[in-house]
């Protein structure tokens, strides 16, 4: 490890493992509670695990992103965080707002709009949460020795994402106005703004583990920039199809819908051209296969399943449906989840100073997740599909059809299980590699391989 701030890390992605592991727990809960098995209902509600589940996804990928942050701005700033104290203070008031909401669902504390359902006076602890990050990393790169686009395109993505939360602290009483600015929050993020943290941490695990040239790698960020802009922002309205808004949307959403997979195929494209580029074989193969396997799962999920149902003339059948769940699950696993796992894979052992995760164990964790999720997109894709054509094609109740499709949830559950058992894997060997040592700031090796 060249810099001994870079421990940072450690802390965020070891509370972003935590949160991960409670996400799968309340994820089990909800798959229970609809082939039946609602043991828990009087004491937990299914839209309570659902609220948590999706938040604690939200936060868990956020705190990774902090920690990936803490880890590369330094060593691309070549000095140094500003402030370590800062961070740590910035660590645990991010654990006690992220508590305290959590805490909150389990007592109807929300305000109940879906994905930004944390209470409001939290909202303003998350904001200066963000702040101290922001300055800590920002005074970071304005005093760095050095420059570069893999960390400008982060800070600015970070920033992006800071601004953009602001929308979702706005009140209106009007539902349809409510709901247009509540998707500048959540689209923006997950298919504008967090793509530009995607490429940028992509690029930087490139340079490292595939040896090809920074220029070249960072041209293609560029490319990769231009893209995100040129369909996420417009893009955002395949969400204002039927809520209200006027009907032109239908036909700015539909383009720009169809242009958005251009980003992420542009992003497996560069990841397996700088893989085939590259004549170095590095010694953390494990890091490599999480990297390439985001850029290519990132395409699958986000790129190409969000397209199949975006399109105005799909999109009327299947808007509300588990078709939705089908996208988002792969989605945010291969885009971002993978994301995460790909640079804790990648900065442990330097932190460490303890061996790469080049075994069996690391191997199964990666196969085990990917299998499971593929597995329980296939699961919602086929309960989706039948869920359109028995309520919106037959017109059967919307709970009749319920419990219909239940069936399938069993199916997800095996799938689930199947996922849940690559991350127990890879929470093992996370926990058996911490923490971090005084010898692993003056462990060179693994950087010089």
């Amino acid at each position: 490890m060249k810099y001994k701030s870079q421990k940072i890390a450690y802390y965020f992605f070891a509370v972003a493992m935590l949160l991960f592991a409670l996400q799968l727990v309340y994820g089990f809960i909800m798959a229970f509670y609809r082939i039946g098995f609602e043991f828990g209902h009087p004491y937990l509600t299914f839209n309570t695990a659902r609220a948590v589940h999706t938040n604690l996804l939200i936060v868990w990928l956020l705190t990774g992103f902090m920690g990936a942050s803490y880890y590369i701005i330094p060593e691309e700033s070549e000095r140094e965080i500003y402030s370590e104290k800062l961070a740590y203070i910035q660590l645990i008031a991010w654990v006690l707002v992220g508590v305290t909401a959590i805490t909150g669902y389990h007592f109807n504390w929300w305000e109940g709009r879906k994905f930004l359902e944390i209470p409001r006076p939290l909202d303003y602890l998350v904001v200066i949460d963000i702040l101290l990050f922001l300055f800590n990393i920002g005074m970071t790169i304005w005093k760095a020795n050095k420059h570069s686009t893999t960390q400008l395109v982060l800070f600015f993505g970070l920033l992006s994402a800071a601004l953009l939360y602001l929308p979702g602290m706005v009140w209106f009483d009007n539902q349809t106005l409510d709901s247009f600015y509540r998707w500048w929050v959540v689209h923006l993020w997950v298919e504008g703004v967090w793509e530009l943290i995607m490429g940028s941490i992509l690029a930087y695990l490139l340079i490292k583990l595939t040896g090809v040239d920074r220029e070249v790698i960072e041209k293609w960020l560029y490319v990769i920039v231009g893209l995100t802009f040129l369909s996420g922002i417009l893009g955002t309205g395949h969400h204002y199809y039927f809520i209200g808004t006027p009907e032109y949307w239908l036909l700015i959403g539909g383009i720009f819908s169809a242009l958005e997979p251009l980003a992420f195929l542009g992003m497996a494209l560069w990841a397996i051209a700088m893989y085939r580029k590259s004549g170095r074989i590095h010694p953390n193969k494990i890091s490599l296969y999480w990297t390439i396997g985001c850029a290519i799962m990132s395409f699958v999920g986000a790129g190409f399943l969000g397209f199949a149902h975006t399109l105005p003339q799909v999109n009327k059948w299947t808007h509300g449906t588990l078709i939705t769940a089908m996208h988002g699950h792969m989605a945010f696993w291969g885009a971002y989840g993978m994301l995460v796992l790909a640079v804790i894979t990648y900065a442990m052992p330097m932190i460490t100073g303890r061996k790469l995760w080049n075994d069996m164990i690391g191997y199964l964790a990666f196969w085990f997740t990917n299998i499971g999720m593929v597995g329980m997109t296939g699961a919602f894709a086929v309960a989706g599909i039948s869920q359109v054509y028995l309520e919106r094609k037959l017109g059967l109740d919307f709970l009749i059809v319920q419990k219909e499709i239940a069936v399938h949830f069993i199916g997800l559950i095996l799938a689930a299980s199947l996922f849940s058992l690559g991350a127990i894997l890879f929470f093992y060997h996370f926990i058996k590699y911490g923490i971090p040592t005084e010898e692993a700031m003056s462990d060179t090796e693994l950087q010089e391989a």
